[in-house]
């Protein structure tokens, strides 16, 4: 039995751009903006919303490809940059799991644009990481970064039948060459059963701010955790919150509070995407 997730309310894109939302991150520095991108078909453009689902116009991502982009975090940013708060990107989906390495992201958190017409802006250049699993490839949906150690975490979808978390740690973004790939450390499986039919599959995760509570989605369900030492998890609840029916094809998480989260969905035919707002307690 699931614990039904208290819907608070519901808003729908107004960027005609923003057609398969399959990440979303809390602005820290910019009060009320939400960051996002589409999935694969998209160039590498990162869009700014609201709760509202406001069209504040989007901006390039200068020297980035986006080859199959599926997350999006806010974190501590790696030695390489001196700023403090950074977007990381995760070009990390694979369909198939054939793809021998991923990329990683992460750049100064930019300055939002203005509006519908401000869609001229760029990026400063990322930082770029290239990984691999030392168990062969994954579909990889979701990421975290940790503010407790200021690692990177990614969490596999669950189509290779378990959900497996894997770690690349903050050393890893400054030793890095470009053209070198660094192979990320499984931390564990966790006691999530994959089911496609039943939409149990790992598709957006996302770490409070105090780094105390790690949120994974699936299109139907919300999970919470307690990281522990290297990172593991442990379920902070019994059983996961129900989020099913609130979104059609719903991918995207982040924390707004400590107990409320904001949600994002892919648009349909005849119908925008969607941007959920609920509450799951620990």
């Amino acid at each position: 039995m699931l614990w039904p997730a208290l819907f608070l309310f519901q808003a729908t894109f107004q960027s005609p751009r923003l057609m398969e939302s399959s990440g979303v991150a809390v602005s820290r520095e910019h009060t009320g903006v939400l960051w996002t991108h589409n999935d694969s078909g998209d160039g590498p453009y990162l869009y700014a919303t609201d709760l509202r689902g406001a069209d504040r116009g989007f901006l390039l991502v200068s020297g980035a490809d986006a080859f199959d982009w599926e997350d999006i975090a806010l974190g501590v940013c790696p030695a390489p940059l001196r700023s403090t708060a950074c977007i990381y990107i995760a070009d990390t989906g694979d369909n198939l799991e054939i793809r021998p390495f991923v990329t990683l992201y992460a750049l100064p958190e930019p300055v939002p644009p203005q509006g519908p017409g401000d869609t001229l802006g760029t990026t400063s250049a990322p930082v770029i990481l290239r990984v691999s699993y030392p168990d062969g490839p994954h579909d990889v949906e979701a990421i975290y970064v940790s503010p407790r150690d200021t690692a990177t975490y990614l969490v596999s979808k669950g189509r290779g039948g378990s959900v497996k978390v894997y770690r690349v740690g903050s050393k890893e973004w400054s030793a890095a060459k470009p053209s070198e790939t660094i192979v990320a450390t499984v931390v564990q499986t966790l006691d999530i059963r994959p089911n496609p039919e039943a939409g149990r599959l790992i598709t957006g995760a996302a770490v409070r701010q105090d780094g105390r509570i790690v949120a994974l989605r699936t299109y139907g369900e919300i999970y919470l955790f307690y990281p522990g030492v290297g990172g593991r998890l442990t379920p902070a609840r019994e059983r996961p919150c129900n989020i099913a029916g609130l979104e059609i094809g719903g991918e995207a998480i982040d924390f707004l509070n400590d107990t409320t989260f904001v949600m994002t969905s892919e648009a349909g035919r005849r119908h925008p995407g969607t941007i959920d707002t609920v509450v799951c307690h620990p």
